[in-house]
């Protein structure tokens, strides 16, 4: 067996000012064996490092003309070694699980960001809306004014490539043109509804959606509703006509008006399951969203201009008595909170499952009726109350069931 000897040879000089380090040099010298039996009888140090619960390395030592032998321990450096791997493979591992816990945390908090901002925006544009209507009795104009406030925000989008611009074709157009039809249908006659009624009637009158869903899909496309969901169906018209009843505010075109946006909103739902499916599979929510939005500017502008007129000059408003400034100011928060909310509802649908979208939904409406009374100081008797209370239950059922898929034998 051989060692390894370790000889410094202490050379220092200081000519000049120079400065002379010492050598080190490494030669294997041979051990002869009863100075290795000496050297292993040597006393050892061990340390131990309590703090750490660490222990280092036994070191056997001895002096032999100036020079140190020093022979560690095979065992001690395997534990070294063990220890080591295990607290790096424990780093890597924690590590790894930090970085989709982050991940998850920073999605969790970006979908509640979203449903906050939906449900602002759709609370905002309901009371500004109702305003507006209010004091300018022209529903055409209105919702000209939101889509071409709309329009002009898809078109910043793409120009400044906040968004992609698609490519669309002209089958891709004519597939989207019944949806932009209903589309622009639906907010024409919700608007029309405002302008009547107050905007938790409207709220709740639009809550018979999933009736008119139920009755479309079926005529349309051939879907069978299960038991439960037409069980769920109850509550929600049983509702909707107790409230109507005993609503203050009640007005036949504001009723017939929000049932007409229910009918038109499901079309546009039963027209994308039908058209859509194998001519839009490149086209995602949003961008589809945003070209409606152009295509019901396009629709609507030429109606409005020969129905109702060029109605929304300064010259005109003061003539009829209307705070100009104000009435412009709420117009285009209104319009933005229009569009901001559905491109918002879009976003979530991306990130969320249907039902999952459906309830929160069925929430926000909730929260639109409670804010919209408490802003505008609605009037809503207890029989009122329970009716509307009663059809939003339904919603929330039906929401529920809807998943529930039928057994096949």
């Amino acid at each position: 067996m051989q060692g390894a000897t370790i000889a410094f040879a202490p050379s220092i000089s200081l000519p000049g000012g120079s400065r002379k380090y010492a050598a080190v040099r490494f030669s294997p010298l041979p051990i002869s064996p009863s100075e290795r039996l000496r050297l292993i009888n040597a006393p050892r140090l061990s340390f131990s490092a309590t703090s750490s619960g660490r222990k280092l390395s036994p070191i056997g030592c001895s002096l032999k003309q100036s020079s140190w032998i020093s022979e560690p321990d095979p065992g001690s450096l395997e534990t070294e070694s063990d220890d080591c791997v295990r607290v790096q493979a424990a780093a890597a591992s924690a590590g790894e699980a930090g970085i989709p816990n982050s991940k998850s945390f920073e999605d969790t908090l970006v979908l509640g960001t979203l449903f906050v901002l939906w449900f602002l925006f759709n609370i905002y544009f309901n009371i500004y809306n109702k305003q507006v209507l209010k004091v300018f009795h022209y529903p055409l104009t209105v919702t000209l004014v939101q889509f071409a406030f709309g329009a002009v925000l898809v078109t910043l989008m793409w120009t400044l490539n906040l968004y992609k611009r698609p490519k669309i074709s002209g089958a891709q157009l004519a597939a989207i043109l019944p949806l932009a039809v209903v589309h622009t249908l639906g907010n024409l006659f919700t608007n029309m509804s405002l302008g009547k009624v107050s905007v938790s009637f409207t709220h709740t009158i639009k809550a018979m959606e999933p009736f008119f869903s139920v009755v479309l899909s079926g005529m349309f496309l051939g879907e069978s509703p299960t038991l439960w969901v037409v069980a769920s169906l109850v509550p929600v018209v049983g509702g909707v006509g107790l409230a109507s009843m005993t609503e203050a505010s009640f007005d036949w075109v504001g009723f017939w008006s929000a049932m007409a946006s229910n009918l038109t909103n499901q079309s546009r739902n039963v027209l994308s399951k039908k058209l859509m499916v194998k001519k839009e599979e490149s086209l995602d929510n949003i961008t589809l969203f945003s070209i409606i939005t152009i295509m019901s500017f396009i629709l609507i502008a030429p109606v409005a201009l020969f129905v109702e007129g060029v109605k929304f000059t300064p010259s005109y408003l003061q003539a009829a008595g209307v705070n100009v400034q104000d009435i412009y100011t709420r117009s285009l928060v209104a319009a933005l909170c229009f569009h901001a909310y559905q491109q918002v509802s879009y976003m979530i649908l991306q990130r969320v499952s249907p039902v999952t979208h459906s309830v929160a939904n069925c929430v926000k409406r909730v929260v639109v009726i409670v804010t919209s009374v408490l802003f505008f100081r609605t009037p809503v008797s207890l029989i009122n109350a329970i009716g509307t209370g009663i059809a939003l239950a339904g919603v929330f059922i039906y929401s529920r069931v809807k998943r529930i898929k039928p057994k096949t034998d």
